[in-house]
């Protein structure tokens, strides 16, 4: 259960693979380019256990109304069109329906980059050129510069291992990146929700407030740095590990139970009297150049060098 080598774990990031080389197209213009996933998932593989011996829970296919194991080739897909009756669908019949395999971007609008909402991206990807023919680092270089000078990008569907998706060609720095959007039905209307209404006299907010709040977010603004933002959580579990091995400590902690832990009680707030403290504080960091004070007021984000 607990030996071998007491060593903190290696963790190092996968080298970019392409997923597919094809082609980027507007008009006439066809741009020879390699897709690049564009972000590391660096997940802790915590497994489950049996608590008892430590050996891994594994999961079985088994029929729920009789509970016996079910092997891979006695199992098909259906889709359940009532409540107990399911359309089944052969493997024949799906690779029939799945979207066109191409690897052609074919860009069919181009719109004003500003006015697709956040809640529309899903993924990045990095758009490459291909090394051959040299002429596409001259096509490519001919689109992201336009794509640059115009604030455009470029609206396209692309499909990955099998899928069709709707995407935006867009640039970042010297990268053209090519970013999956959330199709509008994918999104929940706003209406599902009960959200507070326009009016603040309503809701008995104070224009005092309002520009309390104001003055709180000029005091706590800076320039946009990515680098300065770290997962915290995951370096402290990381490390939290890393010592229970140098510790050799294998085993859980005692944690508290839902009868030793105590209820918070809650607490009326001052809504102004947090503002006027957090205008003042964040003032007074700014002018200190205080950046580690600073970091802890925004939830302990650190700057990185």
């Amino acid at each position: 259960m607990g030996t071998g080598s007491t060593k903190p774990l290696k963790r190092g990031k996968p080298m970019a693979r392409s997923i597919w080389k094809g082609s980027i197209s507007f008009g006439l213009v066809n741009i020879p380019v390699e897709l690049h996933s564009g972000e590391i998932r660096e997940e802790i593989g915590l497994h489950l256990l049996d608590q008892r011996d430590h050996n891994r829970i594994r999961y079985h296919r088994v029929n729920q109304e009789t509970g016996e194991s079910v092997p891979w080739d006695s199992i098909v897909r259906g889709y359940e069109y009532e409540s107990g009756k399911y359309v089944i669908l052969s493997d024949e019949e799906l690779a029939e329906v799945k979207a066109e395999v191409t690897k052609t971007v074919e860009i069919e609008d181009f719109v004003d980059i500003q006015e697709v909402e956040p809640v529309y991206f899903d993924k990045p990807y990095y758009l490459v050129p291909q090394k051959q023919p040299r002429s596409s680092f001259k096509s490519y270089a001919l689109l992201r510069e336009t794509l640059r000078r115009t604030g455009k990008a470029g609206i396209a569907r692309v499909v990955i291992r099998s899928r069709e998706y709707l995407c935006a060609v867009m640039v970042r720095k010297r990268m053209m990146i090519l970013n999956l959007l959330r199709f509008a039905a994918e999104l929940r209307p706003d209406a599902e929700y009960e959200l507070p209404a326009d009016d603040l006299e309503a809701l008995r907010v104070s224009p005092r407030e309002v520009q309390m709040a104001m003055q709180l977010v000029e005091a706590m603004s800076s320039s946009w740095e990515p680098e300065r933002y770290q997962d915290t959580y995951r370096e402290a579990l990381l490390a939290w590990i890393d010592e229970k091995i140098e510790k050799q400590q294998f085993e859980a902690a005692p944690g508290k139970t839902a009868a030793t832990a105590k209820k918070a009680e809650p607490k009326v707030v001052d809504l102004m009297e947090y503002l006027k403290r957090s205008v003042e504080e964040a003032t007074k960091e700014r002018k200190g150049g205080d950046t580690e004070k600073i970091a802890k007021s925004r939830g302990g984000r650190r700057k990185t060098g």
